[in-house]
């Protein structure tokens, strides 16, 4: 019996010559989205991970101690409270979004641009 013939593996060179600004202004707004919603659930839970730690008592302490008689009854939660982080998070994460999304369509407009000069991406799949 003779061993069965090995396949042949194919192989395919291709050019990545032109991107869709199109395609990546979508992918890029849903990707950009997925990152502001982690960076708002982010800080809610760093916030609430630190209180329920007891750190802004401990910073509380410190500052009464430094300060001593002169810093009254100031506490961290009076200037950093949870719905202050959570908005604060909130806009950071919206101007990211219009950011990320912006600069990944400049970026997908200045890639074709320099596609037409120099010919694109060299890419080589293979079949397996």
């Amino acid at each position: 019996m003779r061993p069965a013939p090995k396949a042949k593996v194919r192989k395919a060179r291709l050019l990545v010559s032109k991107v869709d600004p199109w395609s990546v202004l979508k992918m890029a707004f849903l990707l950009s989205v997925a990152l502001g919603i982690v960076t708002v659930v982010g800080a809610v839970v760093l916030w609430t991970v630190m209180d329920l730690t007891g750190i802004f008592d401990q910073v509380n302490d410190l500052l009464a101690q430094v300060l001593g008689s002169e810093g009254g009854s100031f506490t961290v939660q009076q200037l950093i409270s949870l719905g202050q982080v959570a908005s604060f998070a909130t806009i950071i994460a919206v101007v990211n979004v219009v950011l990320l999304t912006a600069l990944s369509m400049l970026a997908a407009v200045l890639y074709n641009i320099s596609a037409t000069l120099v010919g694109g991406i060299g890419v080589t799949l293979t079949d397996d």
